[in-house]
């Protein structure tokens, strides 16, 4: 089977933070709307938390859920219990990989590109990731900047590829 192509997801504060309380810690409608046009028709994977954190199986995807929990099930999921079983069941298809830190962790050597929002103020939280780009292993290709407003902090939008 050929392999799919497989992107991280991921929004990140300067200071690596990722979450808190099972939430991201900031709104930021143009990153909503930038996910749901990135994770459109691919099989996204997450784990368990993550999913346990959505508002609901979200229209036009795939949910492949990793869990240790043999037992777990949700209607709309798909359960894997490792990245293996997560890519075999994709089928092929484009992987969106959503998130959390240890389902990064675990596919950033599987990952062929990592869309970042990078949320350009230290923020407060629970669940950190490091920075993909202090490995060497990932180069920035694109970047668009957002300033400030209505009190939401400034970002970018990077894509990294690897190499």
């Amino acid at each position: 089977m050929e392999k799919c192509p497989v992107t991280i997801v991921v929004a990140r504060a300067q200071n690596g933070v990722i979450g808190r309380g099972g939430k991201l810690p900031w709104h930021l409608p143009a990153d909503l709307k930038r996910f749901k046009q990135l994770t459109m028709g691919s099989a996204m994977v997450m784990g368990r938390r993550t999913f346990d954190s959505l508002p609901g199986i979200l229209p036009g995807r795939r949910h492949i859920v990793l869990t240790r929990d043999r037992n777990w099930f949700a209607i709309g999921a798909e359960k894997a219990c490792g990245a293996q079983a997560a890519l075999d069941l994709a089928g092929g298809e484009p992987v969106s990989v959503i998130g959390g830190a240890d389902i990064f962790a675990l596919f950033l050597p599987l990952a062929d590109r990592i869309e970042l929002t990078e949320v350009l103020e230290d923020i407060q939280g629970d669940t950190s990731w490091p920075d993909p780009r202090h490995s060497g292993d990932w180069r920035e290709v694109s970047s668009e900047l957002h300033p400030a407003e209505d009190g939401r902090p400034a970002f970018r939008f990077v894509t990294l590829e690897r190499g």
